[in-house]
């Protein structure tokens, strides 16, 4: 196999002329130039030079080599300047998974400042929950999975992915506002029409009603905050909302009471172990620095629900 090195004495001794020129044009010491050259002719098989004094002239098959070399030189030289656009964040693309709560929240202002930072790296975004998104993780159709679990969520499918938490996301009982003598238990509500959210959540909502001692009648089901905030408003059932559902949309006519040590962690996760390509190590960092705002509004939302 040639070496890139020598390619580049050849080509420097035939355009300069002599092994002398060539050596204060690479910055080598005359020695080397000659010792390059002396190892390339062993490779090739062939004489690449004829020798004259102190000149130098190419055989033909030096001449051969020299174009050859040009050519290579520039598409290697092409393809490490294309390489260092991506390193360089001045290129690519970033493929993105997340919940609905964490679109309506967290990942359009991570998105906002990652773009306004490297605005030459292509975003595309697809929603799924957590059990899709880290089955995207794992095929390669996207590149981070932003996802949540709560406490007694098993990990599956988690080998080779690296998660890193972001931030925890209390869980709150929701009731209507017209009931101006609501309980704060889930205990109390055991006998009413529950509401529950996707997979994940609805067999969070058994547990948890489980650990209160009872099994909630669940008479719809849908994964949308908004409709289940309507359906809780108009005195269709009772459930459960995170903090970042309650701060990408509000209902006025809700109560939200916070549940003590109900919890899911929200987590940014990316496969295999960093660093990763540096699109996706940027955009990490971004949503952490995101993320740690967030928090604070999750930690003061806490507050003023349970006025």
């Amino acid at each position: 196999m040639l070496d890139l090195i020598r390619l580049r004495v050849l080509v420097a001794v035939a355009q300069e002329g002599s092994v002398t020129a060539a050596a204060d044009s690479l910055g080598y010491a005359q020695p080397s130039i000659s010792h390059h050259l002396r190892q390339l002719e062993s490779e090739v098989g062939v004489p690449l030079f004829q020798r004259a004094g102190r000149g130098l002239r190419l055989t033909d098959a030096g001449a051969v080599l020299v174009q050859r070399a040009t050519e290579i030189l520039g598409h290697v030289d092409a393809a490490i300047a294309e390489v260092q656009t991506y390193a360089g964040l001045r290129a690519g693309r970033l493929r993105l998974a997340a919940f609905p709560s964490a679109l309506a929240s967290v990942i359009p202002q991570a998105m906002a400042t990652f773009t306004s930072r490297h605005p030459e790296v292509s975003i595309s975004l697809v929603e799924a929950e957590p059990p899709k998104a880290l089955a995207l993780l794992r095929n390669n159709d996207v590149d981070v999975a932003v996802v949540f679990a709560h406490e007694d969520t098993a990990d599956v499918g988690l080998k080779h992915v690296t998660q890193t938490t972001l931030l925890e996301d209390p869980l709150y009982l929701i009731t209507s506002a017209r009931n101006v003598n609501a309980a704060n238990e889930i205990t109390d509500y055991a006998g009413e029409t529950w509401i529950a959210g996707c997979p994940s959540c609805r067999a969070h909502l058994l547990t948890a009603c489980g650990r209160a001692g009872f099994i909630p009648r669940i008479e719809f089901e849908t994964d949308d905050y908004v409709a289940v905030q309507a359906l809780v408003a108009s005195g269709n059932g009772i459930s459960t909302l995170p903090a970042l559902a309650l701060l990408a949309h509000r209902n006025p006519n809700i109560r939200a009471h916070r549940i003590p040590d109900e919890r899911r962690t929200i987590s940014v996760a990316t496969y295999g172990r960093p660093p990763h390509a540096p699109a996706i190590d940027a955009f990490v960092r971004t949503l952490r620095a995101v993320s740690k705002s967030m928090r604070e509004r999750v930690e003061l939302d806490g507050h003023e629900n349970n006025r």
